[in-house]
């Protein structure tokens, strides 16, 4: 418990973008790699994106449990700081995504 904790506080808006795996840990379960043959941009980042939104909805789901005293209060909070820390992830790679194209668009041509 306690090194999730420290984990949780670790966390930091300024970190590179590489060390946000590190970071979030085991918050976010990576999808089974498909083929090297078959493994594309675009497939990775639906995989990724599935996962974030399965994430966020079990927060969700355990919020709603907790009212309804069918789940713990370690329970949900533990389920809700995992789809923060999941949405945090996804507002960085947002935004770094965000600033890569600007980039690109500003170079001479």
């Amino acid at each position: 418990m306690i090194d999730t904790i420290q984990t949780a506080t670790a966390s930091s808006f300024t970190r590179q973008l590489g060390n946000i795996e590190e970071s979030v840990g085991a918050s976010i379960v990576p999808a089974p790699t498909p083929d090297v043959q078959s493994s594309d941009f675009s497939t990775v980042m639906s995989n990724v994106a599935n996962d974030m939104v399965a994430a966020i909805q079990r927060g969700e789901q355990a919020s709603m449990d907790g009212l309804n005293g069918q789940a713990t209060t370690q329970e949900v909070v533990s389920a809700v700081m995992n789809a923060e820390r999941t949405l945090q992830t996804a507002l960085a790679v947002r935004d770094k995504i965000v600033t890569s194209y600007l980039e690109i668009s500003r170079m001479a041509i």
